[in-house]
């Protein structure tokens, strides 16, 4: 798995739950291991902080991107 979810890793974890729980784990385990280095080197540089923001930011833009097939599952047949 790559650094980073590509369009095809969200295509499929929508549709494959063991996948989705497989991408979120190891996402979240990268955020955790690049905040603990930082809590570690006791970084308060502005631009370290400025980067665990967008960090967090972006661990829950993918859990809404993986979830948002659960809240809009699409069009419904009338």
């Amino acid at each position: 798995m790559s650094d980073l979810a590509t369009e095809d890793d969200i295509a499929r974890a929508r549709s494959d739950p063991a996948f989705r729980q497989q991408l979120l784990a190891h996402n979240l385990e990268q955020l955790l291991s690049a905040l603990n280095i930082m809590r570690k080197n006791n970084d308060k540089d502005p631009k370290s902080v400025r980067l665990i923001k967008e960090g967090v930011d972006l661990a829950v833009k993918l859990a809404d991107r993986l979830h948002q097939k659960e809240r809009d599952p699409g069009p419904k047949a009338a």
